[in-house]
């Protein structure tokens, strides 16, 4: 039976992981600050305690695994040192340790923000995270996937987007003529998993989307609303200036006070950067993976988005 290690269990992405595993024949052990917020379908797997600061918690995550999947991750912050905590030197401690352990196969969940460094710290340290992988995975085939925005059942960053567009105002944020792509979270979990479970995965850098051509653009995502509700939705423009100080106070509290905020002047970047579109790898048809899901049927299958009141 193949083990698998996973981190990150109790977040977003890592929920609908550890869901996707629960429905292989596969060993699953996660790592938890907090054993009791880990999901595991019938009390399947084995629970270690622990942080990506605890080297001992992260080899008996690794024993005897035949794959590792990083799914752990830092959103919020205002510092480059505080999001390479996690970001860069967590995943960098983990790769050497499951290297050091025996370790086939490790899969880093990246960020499409990770192809924009100069963007923001948070960008910045994904891209190191990248590095740090990469340096220390030694024999291990590695690979980092790289996802635009997420959205689906447990999502609470999108999901207020949407609802809002269902009551029929979408705010437009950045350019007009922006570009990005999105990706429903069991599809993203499906392509983790094919991709620890394939005997040789291609190894590299992985950018993946919904499988939508140029992704989207913002009447894009207003029409595919619409076509669902009825309703038709009035396009709101938000200057970038009437974040940007909020964003600045953010940084000041979160560089002095050590909050981790989530509206940075970091984000605000990230937010004008004219395109997230994904540029997938044909290499990764070689584990069997496809995207399942358009933005109509996500949607569909996401509760709550429709919420009108």
């Amino acid at each position: 039976m193949v083990k698998i290690a996973l981190t990150g269990a109790t977040g977003f992405i890592g929920q609908h992981i550890a869901r996707e595993l629960s429905g292989h024949n596969v060993s699953v052990r996660l790592l938890a600050r907090n054993p009791a917020k880990v999901f595991l379908p019938d009390d399947a797997g084995e629970v270690v305690r622990g942080s990506l600061a605890d080297d001992q918690a992260l080899a008996r995550l690794v024993a005897g695994t035949d794959a590792v999947i990083h799914c752990a991750g830092s959103v919020r912050g205002a510092t480059l040192e505080q999001f390479s905590r996690v970001n860069a030197d967590g995943a960098a401690r983990l790769a050497g340790i499951a290297q050091r352990e025996g370790c086939a196969r490790f899969l880093l969940l990246s960020s499409l923000a990770a192809r924009e460094p100069g963007l923001s710290p948070y960008a910045a340290s994904k891209r190191a995270g990248e590095k740090s992988v990469a340096q220390a995975a030694g024999t291990m085939t590695w690979a980092a996937f790289r996802p635009p925005a997420v959205y689906g059942p447990g999502d609470k960053e999108m999901l207020p987007l949407f609802q809002l567009m269902a009551r029929g105002v979408a705010p437009v944020f950045g350019s007009k003529d922006a570009r990005f792509s999105l990706i429903f979270a069991p599809d993203l979990a499906q392509a983790i998993v094919a991709w620890s479970l394939t005997e040789e995965p291609p190894p590299g850098i992985f950018e993946l989307d919904d499988g939508k051509k140029n992704g989207y653009g913002w009447r894009d995502i207003t029409e595919t609303i619409t076509a669902l509700t009825g309703k038709p939705i009035r396009m709101l423009r938000i200057p970038s200036s009437v974040l940007s100080i909020p964003a600045a106070v953010n940084w000041v509290l979160g560089r002095y006070l050590n909050r981790t905020p989530m509206l940075t002047p970091g984000k605000i970047r990230e937010l004008r950067h004219p395109d997230w579109v994904c540029h997938p790898n044909p290499a990764l048809a070689a584990v069997g993976w496809r995207p399942q899901h358009s933005l109509a049927e996500g949607l569909a299958a996401t509760p709550g988005w429709r919420r009108e009141t």
